[in-house]
């Protein structure tokens, strides 16, 4: 580690030849202007009283106290400093299925109403923990990276709807990818995904990606929306009449909610899964037993670091400006008269 912090404020060192280039340039003139004065008995009298010593070690001050503001600037540090480091608060990612099965009216008034529902309690819940949105479909986009700003966070929620997310489908390996993203992951925080589906993957299998984020320390609490007998997907027509989706032959299509894909996402990364209910508890039960969770595992890790010593740099500095307004430029008393005896 660097004794300096700011080394780059070094640079401002060259600058003490120029100062002191400066402050004789002006005592050199203010000889002059003396001795353009006047009355040359009386100058040559002034000029006798006024210690040449005593004149450079007031610019000699001047010069050590820019000296030492430099390096205070510089950020001076040595010596080690151990520090208790303690993890404050849960980083909780929600990431919200807006695919068109999400419309199904087996949960009220439909499904991705009612996810919203449960996060908005959510985000009235917490209490200095950051949360962040992910909205997916046959993609996935982070709709509210993690904040504490929790206004903000409603207000992106009120918009999501199942046109969110342009690309249609529904791809949980991809949510749950864009949410490890979403982490940070050098810090201590407790990591916890919440992700909210009616199970439907019909793009690739989500169990790998799952175990990468149990390898990085996310725990997925998954919520299930739906009815696992399934349930029509509503739209509707260019005539404004309510229809159900049907497939290439006819049928109506039946969106049924897949608990066990849900349930190997939770064992795989150590979370728990929950299929959502009429009362909304669900979240509450999760934001509880993550809360225990994270003062169980809350962990102090012991580091050290150099100690900033700026402060005693400034301390100097203004200790020899004191000095140098305590300095008198005349002689003393006593070898002025000494010298003024010689001189007669």
């Amino acid at each position: 580690m660097h004794l300096f912090g700011k080394p780059e404020m070094l640079v401002w060192l060259l600058l003490l030849p120029v100062c002191g280039l400066f402050l004789s340039l002006s005592w050199y003139r203010k000889e002059q202007a003396l001795a353009a004065f006047g009355n040359l008995e009386l100058v040559r009298r002034l000029i006798a009283e006024t210690s040449f010593a005593k004149q450079i070690v007031k610019r000699g001050l001047v010069l050590a106290a820019l000296c030492f503001m430099i390096l205070a600037l510089a950020h001076p540090r040595w010596g080690a400093r151990e520090e208790t480091l303690s993890r404050r608060g849960v980083d909780i990612v929600v990431a919200l299925d807006t695919s068109t099965s999400m419309l199904a009216e087996d949960q009220k008034p439909n499904r991705i109403e009612k996810a919203k529902a449960e996060i908005r309690g959510l985000i009235d819940r917490l209490e200095g923990d950051r949360i962040g949105l992910i909205c997916f479909a046959g993609q996935a986009i982070v709709q509210c990276p993690l904040t504490l700003d929790y206004g903000a966070a409603q207000i992106l929620l009120s918009a999501v709807d199942t046109d969110t997310v342009a690309f249609p489908g529904t791809n949980l390996a991809e949510a749950l990818r864009k949410a490890r993203e979403s982490f940070v992951q050098k810090e201590l925080k407790y990591k916890v995904l919440i992700l909210l589906t009616d199970g439907e993957s019909t793009v690739e299998d989500p169990l790998p990606v799952a175990e990468e984020l149990a390898r990085a320390g996310v725990r997925v609490y998954p919520i299930g929306l739906g009815d696992p007998a399934g349930a029509p997907i509503p739209y509707t027509d260019e005539r404004g009449q309510m229809q159900y989706k049907k497939d290439k032959n006819g049928r109506t299509i039946v969106s049924a909610l897949d608990e066990a894909t849900l349930q190997k996402i939770a064992l795989a990364t150590g979370g728990a899964y929950h299929r959502a209910s009429a009362g909304e508890f669900e979240l509450d039960r999760i934001y509880a037993e993550v809360r225990k969770e994270e003062e169980k595992e809350l962990t102090s890790e012991i580091f050290s670091q150099r100690v900033e010593r700026y402060r005693w740099f400034l301390g100097v500095a203004l200790a020899l400006l004191v000095g140098e307004t305590m300095v008198s430029e005349r002689k003393s008393r006593v070898r002025a008269a000494v010298e003024a005896m010689g001189n007669a």
